[in-house]
């Protein structure tokens, strides 16, 4: 029996697929420091000559940071920490392949790749150094290191600076002082130098970068003996006064040497100048005068002064000489002072017209001012401080003394109604001096009035209302002017005329305007008057207001009837007017209201319009039959007893008696003109003077055209033939006239003929017809209507008497 042989199991293995392959086994991989973390940076790739299944791992040596991690199916290498190559250039990874039975490792390093991610590093920055001011230009004063951990140009180094004294070379980094320049410890003890280092640049996250560091080097310049002594606070003016005495101290003067690291003591002495009036203090530098002001023989000084350096041998050395300028002056202790005719004086006083001329000199002030100092202490402004700009003062500037002049500025302000004086101060100030030293003196001027204003009325004009029927030498108003002016300039009469003022006098002395003793003002005749009024002084010169008097009517007139006895006839449906009139002047006492007082035979058949004096029926009487029916009787004539009444305070009335005859329009044949003349019977006046405009109307265009006519046969320079003018004979004119009215209207129906004594009115009242717009009544309707009514006054009657 034959037992069956074990199959072979092989182990798994890594392609090598060379060093710049990015699946395999890592071998001879690099990766740059500057990769991301989270990247995948490589793919494991292995087989298992079986078939079977591989899976790949990753390890790190115990204690080594561990920088990748491995998907265990893919292979895929991801990266989980940061890299830094200045800090690890090379990890050592071990990577393994197993297909479950069998498992091979590997030992592999990956190379860390440069990026330019450091600056460069100062290592003797920042730094002080000392230097002496007199070292050489171009000399080599300090050495600047710094140094890159990057490799290749990201690690080299160049140096920069921004300077006017000192350079570096670019690659040794050593530093210099400029070619020409020199350093001055007098001008500038310290200088701070800003050094950069640069390196040369590299790739950084896939971009190039470079990268630099600055250092601040500072430099101390140690001072050195060559410089010359300096004075302070040139240039120097001293002064001597008045008062000055011998011994007084003008002036102190001050150098330095001007090696202050290492100054020496300084000396002063006069070189030129000094007129051996003045000394000097060798140690401190202090000018005296040596004798009395009153013996200078100068008024201005220009002495050298010389500061030389000692040395610690005592031995002079370099020195500067500076000159002080002294100035012999004038004390200002006097003021500007003010003079008159008898000397010193601080009060001017002037009597003079008002209104002087402009330009005009107050010749009448006699004024002088002095100040008794010497040059600028001498100088002042004047200048007048008052009411307005009356006056001005010359001149305005004055050295040492001037005559004072007052001008006048403005003549119209000078005003003796506003000031009957004016006062001023005349005010002198020194100008360049610091003591402004200065002297008042008052002014004051008595203005003499002249006549100078007319009268002025306290208004422009004057309103005035007088009652009617006032009697006369009524006041009516007063009005009233002012002349400012002083004396009889001041006093004012009065005086009025014009076509108004006829009916009135004024008071010449008081102003009250009064009517004549005989006027009698009637609003109705005239009610409004104006006039003018002048106010005069006594040299002529005047004013003058307008003055309105109204007349205010009273209610002294009663309304008025034409005549007291009217007739008038009514056609139903058409009212009848009254009319009376009141003469007096205004509203209300001429408006008048109408109303009727009593009628008959039956007092509740007619209306009355309160303001037009229109009569009218009541609205529900459209028939004679309705009226005959109210009032039981046959006839149709009434009497009214109508009132007019004005609107004044009190109020005035007057009555008149109206008579109207009520008939129908059926009844007035003939057309419109019947029914006129019908109306107006009892007016022949009113019917010719209708029937002459009528006959003058036709009269008018048959005259028209007849000139019509001509001219046009004119203008065709032929006559026309004498047929052609007989065919319009007047007869045919004629034709269009309205048939003749008939004599009278007929009887209304149901009216018995009554015969009436017409009387002639001494009251006008008039009818106001108006156009019939309505269907007129056929008489056959009022018949009907009539019997109608009348038997049902019957059928009344007999049910009364039934019951």
């Amino acid at each position: 029996m034959c037992l069956p042989t074990a199959q072979a199991d092989f182990a798994p293995y890594f392609y090598d697929n060379g060093p710049y392959s990015y699946n395999g086994n890592l071998a001879l991989f690099s990766l740059s420091e500057d990769t991301a973390v989270g990247t995948q940076i490589y793919r494991l790739n292995g087989t298992d000559p079986e078939g079977q299944e591989v899976r790949y791992g990753l390890s790190f040596d115990p204690g080594s940071k561990e920088y990748f991690r491995v998907d265990p199916k893919s292979g895929n290498i991801t990266l989980v920490e940061k890299l830094d190559r200045e800090k690890q250039d090379s990890i050592d990874v071990l990577v393994s392949i197993t297909d479950g039975q069998s498992k091979v490792v590997e030992r592999v390093t990956i190379f860390v790749m440069d990026a330019n991610d450091e600056k460069p590093e100062f290592q003797n920055m920042p730094a002080i150094i000392d230097v002496l001011e007199t070292t050489e230009s171009g000399s080599s004063i300090y050495k600047v290191e710094a140094v890159d951990r990057d490799t290749g140009s990201g690690g080299s180094v160049t140096y920069y600076l921004q300077s006017t004294l000192f350079a570096i070379d670019r690659h040794s980094g050593v530093l210099r002082i400029k070619s020409g320049e020199m350093l001055d410890y007098e001008k500038a003890k310290t200088h701070f130098v800003i050094v950069i280092a640069k390196d040369g640049g590299g790739s950084f996250n896939g971009k190039e970068q470079f990268m630099s560091s600055s250092a601040t080097l500072t430099i101390n310049v140690i001072d050195a003996q060559d410089t010359l002594p300096s004075f302070i606070g040139t240039p120097y003016f001293g002064y001597v006064y008045e008062i000055s005495v011998p011994g007084s101290e003008i002036f102190t003067v001050e150098a330095r040497d001007g090696d202050v690291g290492n100054p020496n003591p300084i000396r002063y002495s006069f070189d030129d100048g000094d007129d051996g009036v003045f000394s000097i203090n060798k140690t401190s530098g202090c000018i005296t005068l040596l004798t009395l002001p009153i013996y200078l023989k100068r008024e201005i000084f220009n002495i050298k002064v010389r500061a030389s350096e000692v040395s610690p041998e005592g031995r002079l050395m370099d020195y500067e000489v500076t000159t002080v300028v002294i100035r012999v002056v004038d004390l200002n202790n006097n003021p500007p002072t003010f003079y008159g005719e008898n000397g010193p004086q601080s009060t001017f006083e002037l009597t003079m017209y008002e209104h002087p001329p402009e330009g005009e000199i107050l010749r009448g002030l006699k004024i002088t001012v002095n100040d008794s100092d010497q040059g600028a202490n001498a100088k002042f402004n004047l200048r007048l401080i008052g009411p307005g700009r009356m006056l001005r003062v010359v001149p305005q500037t004055v050295l040492n003394e001037a005559q004072v002049t007052i001008l006048v500025e403005d003549s119209a302000a000078m005003d003796y109604e506003k000031y009957h004086f004016l006062t001023y101060k005349l005010l002198a100030v020194e100008i360049d001096t610091p003591e402004k030293f200065s002297a008042t003196a008052d002014i004051v001027i008595h203005l003499l009035d002249t006549n100078d204003n007319a009268p002025k009325f306290s208004s422009d004009y004057y309103i005035a209302r007088i009652p009617e029927n006032s009697p006369g030498g009524s006041n009516v108003v007063t009005v009233t002017a002012f002349d400012p002016d002083s004396g009889p300039w001041g006093e004012v009469k009065y005086s009025i005329y014009g076509s108004g003022a006829e009916l009135f006098l004024i008071k010449p002395d008081s102003g009250i305007i009064y009517t004549q003793p005989w006027a009698s003002l009637d609003a109705e005749v005239r009610s409004k008057y104006n006039f003018y009024v002048k106010a005069e002084d006594t040299e002529g010169k005047y004013n003058l207001a307008e003055v309105f008097v109204t007349v205010l009517d009273l209610n002294d007139h009663s309304p008025a009837f034409y005549d007291n006895f009217l007739e008038k006839t009514m056609v139903i449906g058409a009212p009848v007017k009254i009319e009376a009139v009141d003469d007096d002047a205004e509203v209300p006492n001429n408006v008048i209201e109408y109303a009727i007082m009593k009628a008959e035979p039956e007092n509740n058949i007619f209306d009355i319009n309160a303001d037009t004096g229109e009569i009218m029926l009541k609205s529900y009487i459209k028939s004679m039959a309705i009226i005959q029916n109210i009032t039981k009787k046959r006839d149709c004539t009434w009497s009214l007893v109508v009132q007019a009444r004005d609107r004044g305070h009190p109020s005035l009335t007057t009555t008149a008696v109206v008579k109207i005859d009520i008939t129908e329009a059926t009844q007035l044949k003939g057309g419109p003109l019947g029914s006129f003349l019908m109306q107006n019977r009892n007016k022949p006046l009113q019917i010719l003077g209708m029937l002459a405009g009528i006959i003058s109307l036709m009269i008018i265009v048959t005259v028209l055209i007849s000139t019509a006519t001509f001219m046009r046969n004119k203008k065709s320079n032929r006559i026309l033939p004498n047929r052609r003018v007989k065919r319009r004979p007047k007869t045919q004119i004629l034709r269009r006239w309205p048939p003749p009215p008939p004599p009278c209207a007929p009887p209304p129906p149901f009216c018995l003929p009554v015969e009436r004594q017409w009387v002639v009115p001494t009251v006008s009242a008039t009818v106001a017809p108006k156009p019939l717009k309505k269907a007129v009544v056929t008489r056959q309707d009022s018949v009907n209507k009539a019997l109608v009514s009348e038997l049902k006054m019957k059928l009344e009657q007999k049910r009364k008497s039934g019951h």
